[in-house]
């Protein structure tokens, strides 16, 4: 079944953080927010949405568990109204892990919330501090096993390219987040945003952005580890829809296709691995299979692994195709004359 969500972005409010990259303002696309527009937004949405389509609501753009503690239970009981009516599946939001404790998840329990975004963007302290980020990585395990050990269903978003980050310190994150049992994952590689205290630092030479090909690599490294963890990771760059208007980037890994990308590069790593491990190939005609829906993913962001692969094993012919049996990721390759 295909998933959508209804997302009603709640920008900046309830965090008085800081964090050196943040700017929700323009990656929501607003600067305010009104509550009594929420009912017509999801309704707006409801009315574009397939029946053949898992549908939530989801509160995004902002510290959800940290605005007004009415407003908060406000949006609830009406998203609760959607789930209970039967139009929507379920609610999920996006928080800060130093706005989780118990008491918060018993309200969210009360209102049947099934899913917890939490923005952790690294699990290394000195990365944590450099971005002023005002939580240490503690905090952070402490609130995944609480959400955990509720029920609700975990996601973790992690991020690229944050100052005194490394690829290193990337793939531990990673690895960190497989063994806290997060069900899936979002990666940012990150965007500077004018006016942010990161674009300060970026016009000063204090902060090197990430370019495209720098941003491919270590997104790559970071997904090969949920891949062999089994973690879904269900978004890797900001959407479309947040509204990345050009005269507010920057610079960064501000590419449209950055996720493509990236799972085209693992994806080449993963058929060359095969491919090695089956001796001479010159002038072979082969045929591999993979997951249904991954067949751009092998074939690569402008057919770039087709034309590689090709080049590279001297192939006669290729042809890449899915097939229903073949798990993500996964790959079968047979001869084919």
């Amino acid at each position: 079944m295909k998933h959508a969500n209804i997302p009603i972005f709640i920008p900046h409010m309830g965090c008085p953080n800081a964090c050196v990259f943040c700017d929700q303002r323009s990656i929501s696309g607003k600067n305010e927010f009104r509550e009594e527009s929420v009912r017509e937004e999801i309704e707006k949405t409801l009315a574009t949405i397939g029946k053949d389509t898992e549908t939530e609501i989801a509160f995004f753009g902002g510290s959800f568990t940290g605005i007004d503690r009415s407003l908060m239970c406000r949006l609830l009981a009406l998203a609760k109204e959607y789930v209970d009516g039967g139009r929507v599946k379920g609610i999920r939001l996006s928080t800060r892990p130093d706005y989780i404790d118990r008491e918060v998840l018993e309200i969210l329990r009360t209102y049947g919330v099934t899913h917890i975004e939490l923005g952790l963007q690294s699990m290394d302290d000195g990365v944590l501090k450099s971005a002023k980020r005002g939580h240490d990585a503690a905090c952070a395990e402490r609130a995944c096993k609480l959400v955990k050990e509720y029920g609700f269903s975990l996601v973790g978003q992690m991020m690229i390219g944050l100052p005194d980050s490394s690829a290193a310190k990337e793939k531990a994150t990673a690895e960190r987040l497989c063994e806290l049992s997060v069900d899936a994952v979002r990666i940012y590689p990150t965007v500077v945003f004018r006016g942010t205290e990161l674009c300060e630092m970026a016009e000063s030479g204090i902060y090197q952005m990430l370019d495209e090909s720098e941003a491919v690599k270590r997104t790559k490294i970071a997904l090969r580890v949920f891949v062999e963890h089994d973690v879904p990771c269900i978004r890797v760059g900001l959407c479309a829809s947040e509204k990345l208007a050009s005269s507010e980037v920057f610079g960064g890994a501000n590419h449209s296709a950055i996720g493509e990308l990236a799972m085209g590069e693992l994806y080449y790593d993963l058929l060359c691995e095969k491919l090695d491990a089956m001796g001479d190939l010159a002038g072979k005609n082969l045929t591999v299979f993979v997951a249904k829906g991954e067949v751009s993913k092998a074939v690569g962001h402008k057919r770039k692994n087709y034309e590689r692969i090709l080049k590279k094993y001297s192939l006669k012919r290729l042809k890449i195709l899915e097939k229903n049996e073949v798990l993500s990721y996964n790959i079968i390759i047979e001869y084919n004359g």
